[in-house]
């Protein structure tokens, strides 16, 4: 599994996220299929899935998942569980957190 930090973005964005993948590809490997959930790394929410908005796409070697909301203070994970052409199940996982607007 792969991990990495997503900027920080406040609860009334919407932001795409990006998962690499090239980096754990064999040559002329492909991702077949992608998803995207989220759970509550730290803080409370009763209903975390609500972050993910639509469904994860496939960009080459990477997935881009659509983000929203969340609550303020929170930090989320976000886990991309792939499956490629030769058969590997990939996972790449990063934190978001949800700050406050500046004034």
């Amino acid at each position: 599994m792969s991990l990495t930090t997503f900027p920080s973005k406040v609860n009334a964005e919407t932001v795409t996220e990006t998962f690499d993948f090239q980096s754990r590809l064999a040559l002329a490997e492909t991702l077949s299929t992608a998803s995207v959930v989220a759970t509550v790394y730290s803080g409370t929410d009763a209903s975390p899935s609500a972050v993910i908005s639509g469904s994860a796409t496939i960009s080459g070697a990477q997935v881009k998942q659509k983000v929203t909301g969340g609550i303020e203070g929170n930090l989320y994970t976000l886990t991309c569980t792939v499956t490629t052409s030769g058969g590997q199940t990939l996972i790449v996982a990063g934190t978001l957190a949800i700050v406050p607007v500046s004034v």
